[in-house]
């Protein structure tokens, strides 16, 4: 009984050390992975509207549809829905370290399409979200 007792001890004490091993292997996959290259920057509607007023050098880009695009749009917007940026993005947009400024209906293909860009080869891209959360006038 008592050699039973040191045996499962002993189990349950190389049990222990090596889920220690897991998450610190975990916690320096977690430090690798935090200094990825950023392909693209997230900024707010605001900071996004911030470059269209201050700066001239830039392209907004609308990743939406033909549809959408036609329902509304943000003003001088030019529309390269996401299914088209692969075939498309560079004959639209030769100049791969032009400041993009990307945008959808919600976030969600903006992101999807700002990495596109990104494996493309395009450098200065600023991803702000969708046109839902535009506080600004919009063409009609």
């Amino acid at each position: 009984m008592k050699k039973l007792f040191w045996v499962i001890l002993l189990i349950v004490f190389i049990a222990a050390c090596n889920r220690k091993t897991i998450q610190k292997g975990t916690e320096e996959k977690s430090m690798n992975t935090s200094q990825d290259i950023i392909l693209y920057e997230q900024i707010t509607a605001i900071d996004a509207k911030k470059i269209m007023d201050e700066q001239k050098d830039y392209v907004i880009l609308d990743v939406r549809t033909q549809s959408e695009y036609d329902a509304s749009h943000i003003e001088n917007a030019m529309l390269l829905p996401l299914d088209d940026i692969d075939e498309e993005a560079t004959d639209i947009l030769p100049d791969k370290d032009q400041l993009l400024l990307v945008y959808c209906r919600s976030g969600v293909r903006s992101k999807e399409a700002a990495l596109q860009l990104a494996e493309l080869g395009y450098t200065n891209i600023k991803e702000f979200g969708g046109i839902i959360d535009w506080p600004y006038d919009v063409v009609r």
